[in-house]
């Protein structure tokens, strides 16, 4: 099968062949017609077609790594986040914590992305990172939890992770508060293009091929020059002569020969008539 692939390739036209495979598939990977749904190597605690929505609208942000960094007193952390993908490359890390001072130590894993829940509203998403590692003395020493607010922001693309809180002065049900910013979040307006303007843009698209690859065409293939290189310029100047004719038609009310009132002096001087004389009837 490989060598009848080969020998295509390598045959007459085969190298042109090859090239617009290769442009045929660009153009459908650009158009979106190949898509991949990375989101669903998140598993959910309670699987659902609302919460699997919500995820599938952070699509854009699958497997990018985003990092913040956070002081506590003296010491210095730095933060890694990545959307249904191992975090700084831990197998099944959601999130992850580098201790800064402490870099050649094993990563605390904050959350995995093995039990996600999500919801959300119309321009933000809270995603949940639960089975952490467990709090060596805090917490009653359960299990780390990291939330997500993933919020609309027309001007960030994809914005840049904070780390807004570290509750974990608690007995149970502590997390980590993380915030980032991305215009994925933010509702595409709807189109409120009417029929009738579609119809006209549509129109105008056909007539703009029209002209510009007839003109084209008058130039350089047929060689024409000056009002001549317009398409099918003929018929056009004809049109334009019967519609002048069926103006001139509609609009006139009567025949111009028959309003004798209306028309001109004539220039050239009229001839005598001869003077009829009534000599004849007088009495001799």
């Amino acid at each position: 099968m490989i060598e009848e692939v080969m020998k295509v390739v390598s045959g007459p036209g085969g190298g042109s062949f090859l090239v617009w495979t290769l442009l045929v598939q660009l153009v459908l990977c650009g158009s979106g017609v190949y898509t991949t749904d990375h989101t669903k190597s998140c598993i959910l605690l309670n699987e659902s077609d609302s919460e699997r929505k919500v995820l599938n609208r952070l699509e854009p942000l699958a497997h990018k790594n985003f990092t913040a960094e956070t002081k506590i007193g003296t010491e210095s952390y730095t933060y890694v986040f990545q959307l249904c993908g191992d975090a700084g490359g831990v197998p099944g890390a959601g999130v992850i914590q580098y201790d800064s001072k402490k870099t050649e130590t094993k990563p605390t894993v904050i959350g995995r992305y093995n039990a996600t829940q999500a919801f959300g509203g119309s321009d933000w998403v809270m995603l949940i990172y639960t089975s952490g590692d467990t709090y060596d003395a805090h917490c009653s020493k359960e299990a780390r939890k990291a939330m997500i607010m993933i919020s609309c922001n027309k001007t960030a693309d994809l914005g840049q992770m904070k780390v807004e809180l570290e509750d974990r002065q608690r007995v149970q049900d502590c997390f980590y508060l993380l915030e980032l910013d991305s215009s994925s979040m933010c509702e595409v307006p709807e189109s409120h293009i009417s029929t009738g303007s579609i119809i006209l843009i549509i129109a105008f698209c056909f007539l703009a091929v029209y002209f510009i690859g007839g003109f084209l065409y008058q130039r350089l293939i047929v060689g024409a020059k000056g009002m001549e290189q317009f398409p099918n310029y003929a018929f056009w100047v004809e049109v334009g002569n019967m519609s002048a004719d069926g103006c001139d038609f509609v609009c006139r009310s009567q025949n111009r020969e028959d309003a004798r009132a209306y028309r001109g002096v004539a220039t050239e001087p009229l001839e005598e008539e001869p003077e009829e004389r009534d000599d004849h009837l007088l009495p001799m």
